[in-house]
């Protein structure tokens, strides 16, 4: 059974994870390109949470997120799993914390809760959840669930009145297979995503520069002093688009080839390195460098084997560096 605290005590000095995001693609090749992952060295593997595309156009097909992870933690055997990240107004929290716990004994304990605040409108109005008032609105949903969840998890049985949230007597059971299921929260906003990153997380997930990511993780800092917790407690990680070529113009034309079919998001779209492994590891050393252990390497239909095959490889460059 995998060491149930290596999500936050890493024993590698770098950490490496691959995320799918599932749209326009079928399960044959994704898991063929999951097992893939595992096989080349992926520590971590990631599943998208939207109930409709959030690439391109929104009626294209898409998988559910947790059903995802399930099949695909039944299918590996060695490498951590996790929505990147689960949107918190599509789920109560009591239900989170059961997907959570069911999924970490699906896995034999390799399970990792991913949360988000939840930005996509047009799923919530397609399907009929309650978006809210506004993105600020969202977080303080997130808050008061990630506190629900974590003292579900722990094993806590309790009723809760809150502003969003009512419990009666709740309670998981079974608890998960590790002794403490890590949180991740993605998000890098100074007011209201850091201080719950800060009080609840075991690992924060985000997107930038090595230099705007330190900016962030300045202010994540301050937010851990605050409340009294040692930083260092919380690992993190970054979302990135990488391609591996044995040139860097081929890598670009792949790139330009997904970019076209998949149309990502503002922010999202950018190819961070393009080229062969030594080159694709020193881009990545420098948000080693500056305190991002733990690369995550985003992938889209049709998956991209040869980048995928060459995880470890780029892992133990990077430490070489």
């Amino acid at each position: 059974m995998p060491d149930p605290h290596t999500a936050t005590t890493p024993t590698h000095p770098v950490r490496i994870g691959a995320a799918f995001w599932v749209q326009r693609t079928d399960w044959p090749s994704l898991r063929t390109a999951l097992q893939t992952a595992e096989d080349s060295g992926a520590d971590d593997l990631w599943i998208d949470d939207h109930l409709l595309s959030d690439e391109g156009d929104a009626d294209s097909p898409k998988f559910e997120g947790w059903t995802t992870l399930a099949a695909a933690a039944a299918v590996t055997s060695r490498s951590r799993f996790g929505l990147l990240v689960a949107a918190n107004t599509l789920r109560n929290p009591g239900l989170t914390a059961k997907l959570a716990t069911t999924l970490d004994h699906i896995s034999g304990g390799r399970a990792i809760l991913g949360l988000g605040g939840g930005w996509f409108e047009e799923e919530h109005e397609a399907f009929g959840y309650d978006f809210g008032s506004g993105f600020g609105e969202r977080l303080d949903r997130l808050g008061e669930s990630v506190g629900i969840i974590r003292r579900l998890l722990d094993g806590e049985r309790f009723s809760h009145e809150g502003r969003f949230y009512r419990l009666r007597d709740a309670l998981v059971a079974p608890l998960p297979i590790q002794p403490r299921l890590p949180i991740l929260i993605g998000g890098s906003g100074p007011r209201k995503t850091l201080p719950i990153v800060a009080r609840f997380a075991d690992l924060w997930n985000a997107y930038g520069s090595p230099e705007s990511i330190s900016a962030s993780d300045a202010i994540l800092r301050e937010h851990c002093l605050a409340i009294g917790r040692d930083s260092a407690e919380i690992e993190r990680t970054v979302n990135l688009n990488v391609v591996v070529r044995p040139a860097a113009d081929e890598a670009e034309r792949v790139w330009a080839g997904y970019a076209a079919a998949h149309r990502p998001r503002e922010g999202e779209g950018r190819l961070v390195v393009g080229g062969p492994v030594n080159e694709v590891a020193a881009a990545l050393a420098a948000y080693v460098t500056a305190g991002i252990r733990h690369p995550i390497l985003i992938f889209r239909s049709p998956w991209d084997l040869e980048t995928i095959r060459s995880l470890g490889a780029i892992r133990e460059a990077i430490v070489a560096l």
